[in-house]
């Protein structure tokens, strides 16, 4: 599923975001408008649009000004990802070949400013200074979290603690202000925002937990790469802390992970260790634990129809039924 298409009455709105990021990134260049569709082209679940409005549906209805927002985050996301796959020389994402694979590093990095700065352009034109705010504000915590990763990478004395605060960086506080900036930019009550924040944080904890889960039990078609490619990155996840917390696997999996570092052995080794051992299970709970808080703050929301759309994404991040 490459958008969230349950939701019929947001379908007609997503299309016209679709199209309109596309035109965002077009016209300045030939160049960085050919790598930036690329990326966009590739794909993508389009969460944070999505976000965006669902929070516009507890205040008053306007996609002129939620698209406003709701653009610039997907952006910022997009962004992220071009940066990151330089970092983590990637050479796949959802299946297709990475910008940084198909034109090199330098234009990788180009491209993703080029895609930062194209998101702050179109926000400009908002009048409320805290949605400026708790953008900026984001985008500085996201940074930070990227150069945690970076000097996290092949660290297997990392705490599940100091984990979890990376990705709260990276993925779910993005997600949690999309709920947020949704709700202020429809002039919703201060109160729908904080528990839109408090919502979206919960489901984004959730859904990067789901997603190091699925690097090392998915297969290549599901995730779009080779499974264990994290592992190969140097990027130690929730699943592999707590293997690594197994004194039964321990060893053999500090060995394998050596050998990775050193471009000696592929992730399958390790994979299978994990897998033998309660890992999976025990990161499964704790994303479970995420998604319990996020529908806690989502009770106490007024009641309209979107309430049960969130309720929906959330389970469907963690693949449950619903």
């Amino acid at each position: 599923m490459k958008r969230l298409q349950m939701f019929g009455l947001l379908n007609k709105d997503m299309d016209q975001i679709e199209k309109e990021l596309y035109r965002s990134v077009q016209g300045d260049d030939d160049l960085l408008s050919e790598t930036s569709l690329h990326l966009l082209k590739a794909g993508g679940k389009r969460l944070r649009p999505v976000f965006v409005l669902m929070g516009g549906k507890f205040g008053e209805y306007d996609l002129d000004k939620l698209k406003r927002v709701a653009i610039p985050l997907e952006l910022i996301h997009s962004a992220s990802l071009v940066h990151d796959d330089v970092i983590d020389d990637a050479d796949l994402r959802r299946g297709e070949p990475t910008v940084k694979a198909k034109w090199g590093d330098k234009i990788a990095m180009y491209t993703g400013d080029y895609i930062y700065a194209k998101a702050l352009v179109m926000t400009s034109g908002l009048k409320n200074p805290l949605i400026h705010q708790i953008l900026s504000k984001a985008m500085v915590e996201m940074s930070i979290g990227e150069m945690e990763q970076i000097r996290d990478f092949f660290n297997s004395g990392q705490s599940v603690r100091h984990y979890l605060r990376r990705i709260r960086r990276k993925t779910a506080l993005l997600i949690a202000v999309s709920c947020q900036l949704g709700a202020l930019a429809a002039d919703a009550e201060p109160e729908t925002a904080r528990l839109l924040y408090n919502y979206g944080y919960n489901v984004g904890m959730a859904f990067q937990i789901r997603d190091d889960l699925l690097d090392l039990s998915g297969t290549e078609k599901q995730i779009g790469k080779p499974p264990g490619s994290d592992m190969r990155q140097g990027n130690i996840t929730l699943p592999v802390i707590y293997s690594l917390q197994d004194a039964r696997l321990r060893e053999g999996l500090l060995e394998e992970l050596d050998r990775i570092r050193k471009g000696s052995s592929g992730a399958g080794r390790a994979i299978d260790l994990i897998l033998s051992g309660e890992g999976i299970s025990r990161a499964e709970e704790l994303a479970s634990r995420y998604i319990a808080k996020a529908l806690e703050a989502l009770d106490q929301l007024p009641r309209n129809r979107t309430k049960r759309n969130l309720r929906d994404i959330a389970f469907f991040i963690t693949g449950r039924a619903y």
